[in-house]
């Protein structure tokens, strides 16, 4: 009740505001909760929107874990509380309802887990004729696996290298040739790792722009993110990994993407081939997630008719676990133990609120020059 009067009090004002702040309150199939048909302007899906909602910032998270508020907090329950996210607009054509902040004009989603769902989601989104997404930027904000090798978990790792860790050959173990490090390999070639390395053209790798990329760590860098109680006592497992020892920070690293929840040393040491491999030696493995090559993907196919702006898309991921298990442990173990919840996973939530506020205040608050400007570094000098 309380959340339908908030919405119907926010329409009411929005209405009187500006005719383009309510098209997203409409009736039927576009209707916000409970509101009243009477004091909005109709935009329906079926037909163009003369009036569509302007977002400058596309919030997008991946999975919550049981409602939006209150309970265990998954990758956008943070920004709901936090933020005045008070403008619920249905999304039957997608995973989860959206949500607007209309004094910052910054539009939420929740995709879904995995490729798929995140790529579906997108792509509707994007082709949704209530929202002008045209200078929209995208930030990716979820929670991760991450090597030991680079970080701790609480960490947070802006990503301009996108790798996609399905899209491949691949034969078991038990049958590969003795001689292959691993049965991944490539589509187009002959063996692992083979050369000359194909191009990445059916969505095995994607660059996003490492210039904004730069912009956000260099705007970033400096914070203090969360220490929660009981990372030290699982970093400290860590004993031949000095940087999963540290407390969490802010860093630049490599994304693998892929639908299967991989684990432990050797997959780990596959997950830094592969991703060096693809961007021929330009960056390592850090993080590991399910949909940053699904949601870009989609993002990339919308900017060729304009819906989108595939310069203007992000991927900030913090680590909620290691991706591999610690001295004295098999990786099955450490599995298991994750599953029952993940050690950094509060930590995480935090640090992608704190860390991506930053980013979407900063573009927010200064629209009047990141509008037609996309930052780059030498614009914080």
């Amino acid at each position: 009740m309380l959340q339908g009067m908030r919405n119907r009090v926010l329409c009411g004002v929005l209405a009187l505001v500006s005719p383009v702040l309510v098209s997203a309150c409409a009736t039927g199939p576009t209707a916000m909760v409970e509101q009243e048909p009477a004091t909005v302007t109709l935009c329906d899906l079926s037909a163009p929107c003369a009036t569509p909602l302007p977002v400058k910032a596309v919030l997008v998270t991946m999975f919550e874990i049981g409602e939006d508020e209150g309970d265990t907090a998954g990758e956008f329950q943070l920004w709901k509380e936090r933020r005045p996210f008070d403008l619920a607009i249905p999304f039957p054509h997608g995973h989860h309802d959206l949500y607007y902040n209309a004094e910052d004009q910054v539009l939420a989603t929740v995709t879904g887990i995995g490729s798929i769902r995140s790529a579906s989601s997108v792509m509707a989104l994007g082709l949704d004729p209530r929202f002008d997404l045209s200078k929209s930027y995208w930030l990716v904000a979820g929670i991760a696996g991450i090597d030991p090798e680079d970080a701790s978990i609480g960490s947070a790792v802006w990503s301009a290298y996108l790798v996609d860790g399905d899209l491949s050959h691949h034969i078991d173990a038990r049958e590969k040739p003795e001689d292959w490090p691993t049965g991944y390999f490539a589509r187009r070639t002959q063996e692992p790792y083979g050369q000359p390395r194909p191009e990445a053209n059916g969505g095995e790798m994607f660059l996003i722009n490492e210039a904004l990329r730069d912009w956000a760590f260099e705007l970033t860098k400096g914070l203090e993110l969360p220490d929660l109680e009981g990372l030290k006592e699982t970093r400290d497992l860590y004993t031949e990994h000095p940087n999963a020892q540290l407390p969490p920070f802010v860093l630049k690293g490599g994304h693998l993407a892929a639908m299967t929840f991989w684990h432990g040393a050797i997959m780990n040491a596959w997950a830094n081939e592969w991703v060096a491999y693809w961007s021929d030696g330009n960056s390592d493995f850090v993080t590991s997630a399910m949909e940053d090559t699904g949601s870009f993907s989609s993002v990339a196919y919308l900017h060729e008719i304009g819906r989108a702006d595939k310069n203007r898309f992000m991927v900030l991921r913090t680590g909620s676990n290691y991706t591999m298990q610690p001295p004295g442990k098999t990786a099955a173990e450490n599995l298991l133990t994750e599953n029952e919840g993940y050690a950094g996973l509060e930590a995480s939530v935090e640090a992608l609120y704190l860390v991506g506020g930053v980013v979407l205040d900063e573009i927010t608050g200064n629209w009047d020059v990141y509008e037609d400007t996309i930052p780059t570094p030498d614009m914080l000098d």
